[in-house]
């Protein structure tokens, strides 16, 4: 891999809406083999994976449901295939997510679920936590019509998986992250974000030493907006508390993945309140620095056509290097990120 001399990095760093918050120049680490893994996230591998968790026999994934419990089975099964653990002090790859919880907010009937997780210990700062998020829930069976969620959120759901492969396939290298990572497939977004709120009021390991979490929402199609030009993700949230992880998001891109950082639901007037709608926001009201990837609705969001056939499996795989690069150069730098912002409306 060609260095890329860090001045050269900043002067190419693209801020395409006015939205954008101003670019800080701030050096990141120098990163180890970073191209040859990342290069084993690929369209075919996405495509493959996410053909079995949107098919039919899934039932369209609503929590707590047959067709959600053979997904986990699924996902599970392709973490032990590739090697990758379940996170030490859990007893298997399950967080067992009650029902008595699920409803206690608003009581819809939902039965016991799971969010699932898998670990990738860090090889010098293993108390420090780098969680990678996405919904492996979608909205089930409708008027006997079944909702795949391709997109919502299969797409994210192969994405962390990807990333999970690449990363155990540097430590397998030698190369493993210096910081642990926790890959968090959450329960029952679509009902209130319910999963990864029982994470964060139950986790695993403490709040205080999660240094940051990417959440991966939607990142297999193109919205109106960017048609005819894929190259894009939406970047959310992620000046909102930390001006490091800002710096990462953009500098990464520019030296790695070249989208168009897009930072219109970044808007805290936006009235669509992205930041606040998926499973992030239960970590960064927590004040932990987290950011969401999304390429934004389209015709088919909460469907019965968010299909396979209709993801863009070589942008779902650009995006998800772009998320691999983040969670990479969060995992590896010397210092965590720094908290330097209040978001105003997180309560904790």
């Amino acid at each position: 891999m060609k260095k890329i001399v860090l001045s050269a990095i900043i002067a190419t760093v693209l801020l395409s809406c006015s939205g954008a918050p101003p670019t800080i120049k701030k050096p990141i680490a120098e990163p180890i083999a970073v191209n040859q893994y990342m290069e084993t996230i690929t369209a075919g591998e996405l495509k493959t994976m996410l053909t079995v968790i949107a098919a039919d026999e899934m039932e369209g994934r609503e929590t707590g449901s047959a067709g959600q419990k053979k997904a986990a089975n699924y996902l599970i099964e392709q973490y032990k295939k590739n090697g990758i653990p379940y996170p030490k002090g859990a007893q298997n790859y399950e967080q067992f997510v009650p029902a008595a919880f699920l409803n206690a907010k608003r009581n819809e009937g939902l039965p016991d679920s799971a969010n699932l997780w898998a670990f990738i210990e860090g090889t010098e700062k293993p108390e420090e936590i780098v969680v990678v998020s996405a919904h492996y829930d979608h909205v089930g069976i409708r008027n006997g019509e079944i909702y795949n969620g391709a997109d919502d959120d299969g797409s994210g759901t192969v994405a962390l998986l990807e990333i999970a492969q690449a990363f155990q396939k540097a430590k397998k290298e030698g190369n493993g992250p210096k910081r642990s990572i926790l890959f968090l497939h959450v329960t029952a977004e679509e009902h209130g974000l319910h999963g990864s709120r029982y994470y964060t009021e139950n986790p695993l390991f403490p709040l205080q030493n999660t240094v940051a979490d990417v959440n991966i929402d939607m990142i297999g199609r193109s919205d109106a907006k960017h048609a005819g030009n894929s190259n894009y993700i939406y970047v959310i949230g992620s000046d909102y508390l930390s001006t490091d992880l800002y710096t990462v998001c953009e500098t990464v891109n520019s030296q790695y993945t070249q989208l168009e950082l897009d930072y219109k639901y970044n808007d805290r007037k936006d009235p669509n309140r992205f930041y606040y709608r998926s499973d992030h926001y239960n970590f960064a009201k927590h004040n932990i620095p987290s950011v969401f990837l999304f390429s934004g609705v389209h015709a088919d969001y909460h469907k019965p056509t968010d299909d396979v056939d209709k993801i863009e499996f070589e942008v779902l795989a650009k995006r998800t290097k772009y998320a691999f690069n983040i969670v990479w150069e969060i995992a590896n730098r010397a210092q965590r990120l720094v908290v330097d912002k209040t978001d105003p409306e997180s309560k904790k």
